[in-house]
């Protein structure tokens, strides 16, 4: 239904999305409601509340983007009756977030003893400044990101590859991961079905998981020549995973028919579980350790060449190419040129489109960029497409909720 843009407003798992978002930010309400009682919060309560600001924020983000205008619900909800509330335009939305995220921005420290992995200032400005991309705020976003680099905590992570297997786990590129867990003895508590429902879908030492959100053929052929992001992406059905040095085992894949191409920035070995101490995989096994990476040094970097090219200068234009050099650089590709803020534009997009690749950025970039009709229209796109119904259950709970006009 998601490929194909053949939306249902019953669809199970648009309606967990909208769900266990309005979970999530329902658990911020609660912490920040007990630190609105407290008449003088010492550093460490109010460093509690900006992580929980900055959450908020997170769960806001996701879904004004995917649903448009949501009901804003910045309250302890007692009783169900409480969240019966109507929808609040997206412009009040993001206004919520930047506030949100601007607490987290002062009460932040910028690392942690003891607590790898833990938000930090770099996080929340990293966040601030993406909600400032998407609302064109290109002087307010860059002033960030300039931060971000200029603190020196973060550098790109010199093997690719690497960043997506467990020893590349909070790397220095990492600024925000979602960490996960599976070992024996864990029971339910860390694991994550991320690298479960894109794992492999096949059978034997390729039971890998469920086999979502497989690379397109028009991502395969997009990479230029020499591009080291290309096999660290991609796994191709019927061929070798490529070996140790593109993040694979030397194994060779068996010609699996229900897809050609796999999201390799999710993939382990069967044996992995085994040693895990999990027996034989099992959907509670299978690829759930994998860590889901938010927020990287190379999005610092993008994103504020995106905003520098938009501001123009001099100044700026040389920022810019500086900072897609390097991305490029580590991808194994030559130098950025600048002839033109139109065709530096096309190259950001287009670095944009080969490093996130299966990171779950692509549709969200078409879309803010105006790109989504022209590059997804033959696919079936439609400019309502570019938010998802309501679901139905969503709006049987609330008397107050309507679905989105488009999707009537």
């Amino acid at each position: 239904t998601f490929d194909n843009f053949q939306y249902v407003k019953d669809d199970w798992g648009s309606g967990i999305y909208w769900s266990k978002h309005y979970v999530f930010a329902g658990l911020c309400n609660d912490a920040l409601e007990v630190y609105g009682k407290i008449a003088a919060p010492d550093p460490v309560t109010t460093t509690l509340a900006a992580e929980a600001h900055f959450f908020r924020a997170y769960a806001y983000f996701d879904l004004v983007r995917t649903f448009g205008d949501v009901p804003l619900i910045d309250f302890k909800i007692n009783q169900p009756a409480d969240g019966h509330v109507a929808k609040s335009p997206a412009s009040d939305i993001y206004d919520f977030i930047e506030k949100d995220l601007l607490f987290a921005t002062q009460h932040l420290p910028p690392g942690w003893t003891g607590f790898p992995g833990r938000l930090t200032v770099g996080a929340a400005k990293t966040m601030l400044a993406k909600v400032y991309i998407y609302r064109q705020k290109w002087g307010a976003a860059l002033s960030l990101l300039q931060e971000v680099i200029a603190s020196n905590q973060y550098e790109l992570h010199s093997k690719y590859w690497e960043i997506f297997k467990t020893q590349g786990e909070l790397n220095k590129e990492s600024i925000f991961e979602i960490q996960a867990s599976k070992k024996a003895g864990d029971g339910d508590t860390y694991w994550s079905r991320l690298g479960q429902c894109q794992g492999i879908r096949g059978s034997g030492d390729f039971d890998l998981g469920w086999g979502w959100n497989t690379p397109t053929e028009s991502l395969v052929n997009s990479y230029e020549t020499g591009d080291l992001r290309k096999n660290a992406t991609i796994l191709f059905s019927g061929q070798s995973d490529g070996g140790t040095e593109t993040g694979g085992y030397g194994l060779t894949l068996p010609n699996l028919t229900n897809a050609k191409y796999w999201n390799k920035k999710v993939y382990n070995k069967r044996e992995d579980y085994l040693a895990a101490g999990l027996g034989t995989p099992n959907n509670e096994a299978q690829n759930t350790w994998v860590n889901q990476r938010v927020l990287r040094y190379a999005d610092v970097l993008l994103l504020a060449a995106e905003a520098a090219n938009e501001l123009g200068g001099t100044t700026n234009i040389d920022n810019a190419t500086k900072w897609v050099t390097q991305i490029r650089k580590r991808a194994g590709l030559g130098d950025a040129t600048y002839t033109t803020q139109a065709a530096m534009r096309t190259l950001i997009k287009k670095e944009r489109r080969a490093e996130f690749a299966m990171e779950y950025e692509r549709f969200f970039d078409l879309v803010r960029w105006n790109d989504a009709l022209a590059v997804l229209g033959p696919l079936g796109y439609q400019n309502k497409h570019r938010f998802y119904p309501i679901p139905q259950g969503a709006i049987n709970d609330n008397p107050k909720l309507v679905q989105n006009p488009e999707h009537n």
